[in-house]
Protein backbone atom coordinates (compact mmCIF):
# COMPACT_ATOMS: atom_id res chain seq x y z
CA UNK A 1 0.00 0.00 0.00
CA UNK A 2 1.41 3.35 -0.68
CA UNK A 3 2.13 5.28 2.25
CA UNK A 4 0.49 8.55 2.64
CA UNK A 5 1.58 11.86 4.26
CA UNK A 6 0.67 12.83 7.67
CA UNK A 7 -2.16 15.15 6.29
CA UNK A 8 -4.07 12.87 4.46
CA UNK A 9 -3.37 10.17 7.46
CA UNK A 10 -5.10 12.48 9.72
CA UNK A 11 -8.27 12.27 7.19
CA UNK A 12 -7.94 8.66 6.40
CA UNK A 13 -10.13 7.79 9.52
CA UNK A 14 -8.50 3.75 9.49
CA UNK A 15 -10.68 2.87 12.86
CA UNK A 16 -13.99 2.89 10.45
CA UNK A 17 -14.26 1.36 7.17
CA UNK A 18 -14.86 4.34 3.92
CA UNK A 19 -16.65 3.29 0.81
CA UNK A 20 -13.50 3.05 -1.37
CA UNK A 21 -11.40 0.77 0.74
CA UNK A 22 -14.47 -1.69 0.79
CA UNK A 23 -15.00 -1.73 -2.53
CA UNK A 24 -11.31 -2.43 -2.94
CA UNK A 25 -11.04 -5.26 -0.75
CA UNK A 26 -14.10 -6.73 -3.02
CA UNK A 27 -12.81 -6.50 -6.34
CA UNK A 28 -9.79 -7.90 -4.46
CA UNK A 29 -7.41 -5.16 -4.26
CA UNK A 30 -5.12 -4.58 -1.32
CA UNK A 31 -5.35 -0.92 -0.67
CA UNK A 32 -7.64 -1.02 2.57
CA UNK A 33 -7.22 -1.58 6.07
CA UNK A 34 -8.47 -4.13 8.42
CA UNK A 35 -11.62 -2.78 8.98
CA UNK A 36 -12.14 -2.50 5.46
CA UNK A 37 -12.21 -5.95 4.34
CA UNK A 38 -14.05 -6.99 8.03
CA UNK A 39 -17.06 -5.04 6.97
CA UNK A 40 -16.65 -6.58 3.01
CA UNK A 41 -16.38 -9.50 4.80
CA UNK A 42 -20.17 -8.57 6.75
CA UNK A 43 -21.63 -8.00 3.50
CA UNK A 44 -20.51 -10.93 1.97
CA UNK A 45 -21.69 -12.91 4.61
CA UNK A 46 -25.02 -11.63 4.45
CA UNK A 47 -24.71 -10.85 1.03
CA UNK A 48 -22.40 -13.49 -1.31
CA UNK A 49 -23.12 -12.30 -4.47
CA UNK A 50 -21.46 -8.63 -3.82
CA UNK A 51 -18.17 -9.21 -4.58
CA UNK A 52 -19.21 -10.25 -8.30
CA UNK A 53 -22.15 -6.70 -8.43
CA UNK A 54 -18.61 -5.12 -7.81
CA UNK A 55 -17.06 -6.71 -10.65
CA UNK A 56 -19.99 -6.21 -12.77
CA UNK A 57 -20.27 -2.85 -12.59
CA UNK A 58 -16.38 -2.17 -13.67
CA UNK A 59 -17.27 -4.34 -16.76
CA UNK A 60 -19.90 -1.92 -17.46
CA UNK A 61 -17.70 1.11 -16.92
CA UNK A 62 -15.33 -0.61 -19.67
CA UNK A 63 -18.52 -1.33 -21.89
CA UNK A 64 -19.43 2.20 -21.68
CA UNK A 65 -16.67 4.30 -21.98
CA UNK A 66 -15.91 2.17 -25.51
CA UNK A 67 -19.71 3.28 -26.30
CA UNK A 68 -18.16 6.65 -25.94
CA UNK A 69 -14.94 6.44 -27.45
CA UNK A 70 -15.67 4.83 -30.42
CA UNK A 71 -19.79 5.11 -31.04
CA UNK A 72 -20.05 8.50 -30.09
CA UNK A 73 -16.54 10.38 -30.79
CA UNK A 74 -15.95 11.65 -26.77
CA UNK A 75 -12.84 12.28 -25.94
CA UNK A 76 -13.28 14.26 -22.88
CA UNK A 77 -14.44 12.53 -19.58
CA UNK A 78 -14.96 13.46 -15.78
CA UNK A 79 -14.86 10.71 -13.69
CA UNK A 80 -17.30 10.97 -10.33
CA UNK A 81 -16.29 8.41 -7.52
CA UNK A 82 -13.64 7.52 -9.08
CA UNK A 83 -12.55 4.62 -6.35
CA UNK A 84 -9.21 3.26 -6.13
CA UNK A 85 -7.30 2.91 -9.24
CA UNK A 86 -7.52 -0.81 -10.60
CA UNK A 87 -6.89 -2.63 -14.14
CA UNK A 88 -9.11 -0.66 -17.26
CA UNK A 89 -9.44 2.87 -14.95
CA UNK A 90 -11.05 5.36 -17.51
CA UNK A 91 -8.02 6.90 -18.94
CA UNK A 92 -6.85 3.73 -19.37
CA UNK A 93 -9.98 2.28 -21.37
CA UNK A 94 -10.35 5.62 -23.12
CA UNK A 95 -6.66 6.30 -24.55
CA UNK A 96 -6.33 2.98 -25.68
CA UNK A 97 -9.15 3.98 -28.28
CA UNK A 98 -8.41 7.64 -28.71
CA UNK A 99 -4.84 8.46 -26.79
CA UNK A 100 -5.94 12.05 -27.17
CA UNK A 101 -8.45 11.83 -24.57
CA UNK A 102 -8.44 13.84 -21.76
CA UNK A 103 -10.32 13.07 -18.05
CA UNK A 104 -10.60 14.18 -14.80
CA UNK A 105 -10.66 12.26 -11.75
CA UNK A 106 -13.11 13.10 -8.84
CA UNK A 107 -13.39 11.61 -5.35
CA UNK A 108 -13.26 12.91 -1.67
CA UNK A 109 -11.17 9.41 0.11
CA UNK A 110 -7.78 10.89 0.99
CA UNK A 111 -6.44 7.32 -0.06
CA UNK A 112 -7.65 7.64 -3.59
CA UNK A 113 -5.66 10.94 -3.68
CA UNK A 114 -2.53 9.33 -2.70
CA UNK A 115 -2.49 6.58 -5.36
CA UNK A 116 -4.20 8.41 -8.07
CA UNK A 117 -1.32 11.12 -7.69
CA UNK A 118 1.22 7.78 -8.31
CA UNK A 119 -0.84 5.59 -10.56
CA UNK A 120 -3.69 8.16 -12.85
CA UNK A 121 -0.97 8.78 -15.60
CA UNK A 122 -1.88 9.94 -19.12
CA UNK A 123 -0.88 9.11 -22.24
CA UNK A 124 1.47 11.67 -24.17
CA UNK A 125 -1.16 12.84 -26.64
CA UNK A 126 -4.02 13.55 -23.81
CA UNK A 127 -4.44 14.54 -20.14
CA UNK A 128 -5.53 12.85 -17.08
CA UNK A 129 -6.48 15.18 -13.68
CA UNK A 130 -7.88 14.59 -10.24
CA UNK A 131 -9.89 16.74 -7.88
CA UNK A 132 -9.98 15.79 -4.61
CA UNK A 133 -13.88 17.46 -4.03
CA UNK A 134 -16.99 15.68 -2.71
CA UNK A 135 -20.11 15.44 -5.41
CA UNK A 136 -21.94 17.43 -2.94
CA UNK A 137 -19.95 20.65 -4.66
CA UNK A 138 -20.63 20.33 -8.38
CA UNK A 139 -19.37 23.95 -8.88
CA UNK A 140 -16.16 23.43 -7.39
CA UNK A 141 -15.82 19.97 -9.93
CA UNK A 142 -16.63 22.01 -12.61
CA UNK A 143 -14.17 24.83 -11.94
CA UNK A 144 -11.63 22.34 -11.35
CA UNK A 145 -12.20 19.88 -14.61
CA UNK A 146 -11.96 22.97 -16.66
CA UNK A 147 -8.48 23.53 -15.59
CA UNK A 148 -7.97 19.99 -17.96
CA UNK A 149 -10.90 19.66 -20.57
CA UNK A 150 -12.97 22.14 -22.52
CA UNK A 151 -16.30 22.14 -21.16
CA UNK A 152 -17.39 24.22 -24.44
CA UNK A 153 -17.04 20.41 -26.09
CA UNK A 154 -19.11 16.91 -25.48
CA UNK A 155 -17.96 15.24 -22.05
CA UNK A 156 -18.99 12.01 -20.30
CA UNK A 157 -19.95 12.55 -17.19
CA UNK A 158 -19.34 8.84 -15.50
CA UNK A 159 -21.27 8.34 -11.95
CA UNK A 160 -20.79 5.19 -11.09
CA UNK A 161 -22.32 4.11 -7.57
CA UNK A 162 -21.64 7.54 -6.52
CA UNK A 163 -25.08 8.51 -6.24
CA UNK A 164 -26.11 5.95 -3.57
CA UNK A 165 -23.71 7.72 -1.15
CA UNK A 166 -25.73 10.78 -1.80
CA UNK A 167 -29.23 11.10 0.63
CA UNK A 168 -32.72 12.31 -0.24
CA UNK A 169 -32.25 15.10 1.92
CA UNK A 170 -29.04 15.96 -0.08
CA UNK A 171 -31.49 15.96 -3.58
CA UNK A 172 -28.77 13.46 -5.41
CA UNK A 173 -31.23 14.62 -8.71
CA UNK A 174 -30.12 18.08 -8.23
CA UNK A 175 -26.29 17.15 -7.73
CA UNK A 176 -26.65 15.57 -11.13
CA UNK A 177 -28.50 18.41 -12.93
CA UNK A 178 -26.20 21.22 -12.08
CA UNK A 179 -23.10 19.06 -12.96
CA UNK A 180 -24.82 18.34 -16.36
CA UNK A 181 -26.22 22.19 -16.99
CA UNK A 182 -22.10 22.97 -16.47
CA UNK A 183 -21.88 20.33 -19.74
CA UNK A 184 -22.97 21.63 -23.34
CA UNK A 185 -25.18 19.53 -25.41
CA UNK A 186 -24.03 16.52 -27.15
CA UNK A 187 -22.62 15.52 -23.27
CA UNK A 188 -23.35 12.04 -22.37
CA UNK A 189 -23.88 10.72 -18.39
CA UNK A 190 -23.16 7.03 -17.76
CA UNK A 191 -24.11 6.36 -14.46
CA UNK A 192 -24.83 3.39 -11.98
CA UNK A 193 -25.73 2.84 -8.40
CA UNK A 194 -27.55 -0.23 -6.39
CA UNK A 195 -31.45 -0.77 -6.01
CA UNK A 196 -33.66 -1.76 -2.77
CA UNK A 197 -34.77 -4.98 -4.73
CA UNK A 198 -32.72 -7.52 -2.41
CA UNK A 199 -33.75 -8.64 0.96
CA UNK A 200 -30.22 -9.81 1.68
CA UNK A 201 -28.51 -7.01 0.37
CA UNK A 202 -30.51 -4.43 1.96
CA UNK A 203 -29.77 -6.22 5.36
CA UNK A 204 -26.02 -6.12 4.48
CA UNK A 205 -26.21 -2.54 3.31
CA UNK A 206 -27.78 -1.57 6.83
CA UNK A 207 -25.50 -3.66 8.98
CA UNK A 208 -22.36 -1.46 6.71
CA UNK A 209 -24.23 1.55 7.38
CA UNK A 210 -24.21 1.18 11.02
CA UNK A 211 -20.39 0.86 11.17
CA UNK A 212 -19.09 2.65 8.23
CA UNK A 213 -18.05 6.54 7.72
CA UNK A 214 -19.85 6.54 4.68
CA UNK A 215 -23.77 5.51 4.23
CA UNK A 216 -24.95 3.97 1.27
CA UNK A 217 -28.47 4.26 0.23
CA UNK A 218 -29.92 1.73 -2.15
CA UNK A 219 -32.94 3.08 -4.00
CA UNK A 220 -35.71 1.63 -6.43
CA UNK A 221 -34.68 1.35 -10.47
CA UNK A 222 -37.55 3.81 -11.22
CA UNK A 223 -35.46 5.94 -8.96
CA UNK A 224 -32.33 5.59 -10.29
CA UNK A 225 -33.87 6.22 -13.87
CA UNK A 226 -35.12 9.73 -12.57
CA UNK A 227 -31.41 10.52 -12.60
CA UNK A 228 -31.68 10.63 -16.51
CA UNK A 229 -34.78 12.85 -16.68
CA UNK A 230 -34.50 15.22 -19.37
CA UNK A 231 -31.79 13.31 -21.70
CA UNK A 232 -32.13 10.98 -24.59
CA UNK A 233 -31.43 7.15 -23.39
CA UNK A 234 -29.07 5.21 -25.17
CA UNK A 235 -30.52 1.78 -25.93
CA UNK A 236 -31.29 -0.25 -24.55
CA UNK A 237 -32.11 2.02 -21.51
CA UNK A 238 -31.93 1.70 -18.09
CA UNK A 239 -30.95 -1.99 -17.17
CA UNK A 240 -29.70 -4.24 -15.14
CA UNK A 241 -25.48 -3.66 -15.38
CA UNK A 242 -24.87 -7.27 -16.90
CA UNK A 243 -27.68 -6.53 -19.60
CA UNK A 244 -26.64 -3.28 -20.91
CA UNK A 245 -24.49 -3.86 -24.26
CA UNK A 246 -22.82 -7.55 -23.33
CA UNK A 247 -20.11 -8.62 -25.37
CA UNK A 248 -21.04 -10.70 -27.79
CA UNK A 249 -19.41 -14.20 -27.01
CA UNK A 250 -19.01 -13.41 -23.51
CA UNK A 251 -21.44 -14.35 -20.28
CA UNK A 252 -21.81 -12.60 -17.77
CA UNK A 253 -21.46 -13.42 -14.15
CA UNK A 254 -25.05 -15.83 -12.77
CA UNK A 255 -25.84 -13.25 -9.83
CA UNK A 256 -28.55 -11.03 -8.28
CA UNK A 257 -30.00 -8.18 -10.03
CA UNK A 258 -29.16 -5.82 -7.69
CA UNK A 259 -27.85 -2.87 -9.54
CA UNK A 260 -28.95 -0.90 -12.78
CA UNK A 261 -27.59 1.46 -15.63
CA UNK A 262 -27.79 3.53 -18.20
CA UNK A 263 -26.08 6.08 -20.50
CA UNK A 264 -27.55 8.79 -22.48
CA UNK A 265 -26.94 11.81 -24.45
CA UNK A 266 -27.77 15.74 -23.29
CA UNK A 267 -29.65 17.18 -26.51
Amino acid sequence: MTHPSEEVRARLQTDRPHSARVWNYLLGGKDNYPVDSEAGDVILTTFPEFAAVARLQRRFLARAVRHLSQEAGIRQFLDIGTGLPTADNTHELAQRIAPDSRIVYVDNDPLVLVHAQALLTSSTEGACAYVDADVRDPDRILAEAAKTLDLSRPVALTMLGIMGQISDAERPAELVNRLLSGLPRGSYLALSDGTNTNEALNTAVEVYNGQSANTYHLRSPQEIASFFAGLDLVEPGVVSTAAWRPDAGTSEEATADVSVCGVAVKN
